[in-house]
């Protein structure tokens, strides 16, 4: 298979944002995939790439007769749109729906292919579902990849962000007994019950905790609140969604126990969803060669990404992507050209 000659900055450039354009036009929402699965593999197969099929919108791509040691990972799924389709772009900026999350990321993945750097490329679908609906655990529990390092491209802005928090969802409910505004000594109102235990949680500090020399934060908060019968009548039920980020190192079972802590026993907990953390591989040796080779910034990831699902099937992973993490589910959600271009380029020189 003859390799493609290295394309100058401008020619690169051209290419990175017309793939991601191309992408971002091929609407993929979460269950969606399968069109886009399939332009993907087609694109790959056009190219000379050896591309695998593994099932559920499921793709295992890399250079023909290459076993690279590293490989890329990308979700294929996007939020919603939100009046962002078709996209559109200029000499700076791709734009439209998933262009940062991470239709951008997908086009440096499908390019380094194509141009025979030594990565594989795993697409997946339904990343930005619950946990639960994952696509990414049971494939690699039934089909497992050849990996030494896995880079999940989420948007780091181009710096390498290593581990991740785990993510517990709880439903947080109180009970009193329902009666009479005007003589609320006769009831027991379960909002001002809720707002105590609230109170009490909003009062616990963040707590650093250090992974592979990187400081994460941990940090429980109430997302949601719902209660209330009528204009003149105490509640007695108020339900309060509760979200709690917990650290490197501590279990799922950990983290509700420390969840149901915080919260001093007060109301009811019922865990919902619960995604273990990852630690932070900035040691492993590949690692390293992408931070040297790139002169990157290394910074805790200060939420969920699907390392932690490599990281409990046994895979080293980190993240590394060019879109920005502010820019991921917006309205005018937009990708840097530049940025494209420097993740292509950082993948080249740690490559060689």
């Amino acid at each position: 298979m003859p390799v493609r000659p290295a394309p100058g900055e401008g020619e690169l450039k051209e290419r990175l944002a017309a793939r991601t354009l191309e992408l971002v036009d091929i609407p993929s929402e979460s269950r969606a995939e399968a069109a886009l699965a399939a332009h993907v593999a087609g694109v790959l197969r056009a190219g000379g790439a050896e591309v695998s099929d593994l099932g559920d919108s499921c793709l295992l791509a890399r250079p023909t007769g290459l076993r690279p040691a590293m490989l890329l990972a990308g979700h294929l799924d996007t939020v919603p749109a939100q009046d962002n389709l078709p996209g559109s772009r200029d000499a700076a900026h791709v734009r439209g729906l998933g262009a940062s999350d991470m239709k951008g990321a997908l086009a440096v993945m499908i390019e380094a292919v194509l141009a025979r750097l030594p990565y594989a490329a795993l697409f997946f679908p339904r990343e930005e579902l619950p946990s639960t609906e994952s696509a990414l655990t049971p494939l690699l529990e039934r089909s497992p990849v050849e990996a030494e390092l896995v880079l999940v491209m989420e948007p780091t802005d181009c710096e390498l962000h290593a581990g991740c928090l785990g993510n517990l969802n709880a439903t947080w409910t109180f009970r009193g007994r329902s009666g009479h505004s005007a003589r609320p000594w006769h009831a027991d109102n379960a909002i001002t019950r809720a707002a105590l235990g609230i109170a009490q949680l909003a009062s616990a500090p963040v707590l650093p905790v250090e992974s592979g020399g990187l400081t994460f934060h941990e940090v429980a908060s109430v997302t949601r609140i719902s209660g209330g019968i009528a204009a003149n009548v105490i509640p007695d039920t108020c339900a309060c969604g509760v979200n709690f980020r917990y650290a490197p190192g501590r279990t799922p079972a950990d983290a509700e126990a420390r969840l149901a802590e915080l919260c001093g026993g007060l109301g009811e907990l019922a865990f919902e969803g619960n995604s273990g953390s990852a630690p932070a591989a900035v040691g492993h040796p590949l690692a390293r060669r992408l931070i040297d080779a790139g002169e990157l910034k290394v910074a805790p990831k200060q939420a969920w990404t699907p390392v932690a699902e490599f990281a409990a099937a046994g895979y080293a992973a980190v993240n590394f992507g060019p879109g920005a993490p502010a820019q991921a589910h917006r309205r005018d959600e937009s990708v840097s050209v530049d940025a494209l271009l420097k993740a292509h380029r950082v993948l080249e020189a740690a490559a060689t």
